[in-house]
């Protein structure tokens, strides 16, 4: 392909682009840092004064005071539960038939009045044991 202005023949466009297209870009990068370096100095010198003059200096003191006692810390509160603890005691049979099976004069009609009364745990045979306190069957009342 030729120019029909002039003699010499003509390259192809993409072969243009391949050489254009690199020269522009790096000449708008060199645009960006030559712009950005001169409007900083430009924002720098319009910023600073161009003759000092004297102007009044205005200090600011501020001064606080600690309370001169530390404030009080709040009152405790106490809760306290009351107990009532009942403690129910069977009369021993009229005849004695020779089978002692309750462990004694002293019955407790659950857990809470056992504990209250400082016995749990208590084990077979001893005063105050029942199966209705022993759950699992071991032996040992109140034990949980």
């Amino acid at each position: 392909m030729t120019n029909p202005y002039t003699s010499t023949p003509m390259a192809p466009k993409w072969a243009r682009k391949r050489y254009v297209l690199p020269a522009l870009g790096l000449a708008f990068l060199l645009g960006i840092g030559a712009g950005g370096a001169s409007g900083e100095e430009s924002k720098n010198t319009e910023a600073a004064p161009k003759a000092a003059s004297p102007q009044p200096t205005v200090t600011v003191t501020a001064t606080t005071t600690a309370p001169a006692e530390a404030p009080e810390p709040a009152p405790t509160v106490t809760v306290t539960k009351t107990v009532r603890v009942t403690r129910t005691v069977t009369a021993p049979p009229a005849a004695d038939t020779g089978d002692d099976s309750s462990g004694g004069d002293v019955y407790y009609a659950n857990c809470s009045e056992a504990r209250a009364a400082g016995a749990a745990p208590i084990h077979r045979g001893e005063p105050g044991y029942a199966s209705h306190l022993d759950r699992d069957n071991d032996g040992v009342g109140c034990d949980s």
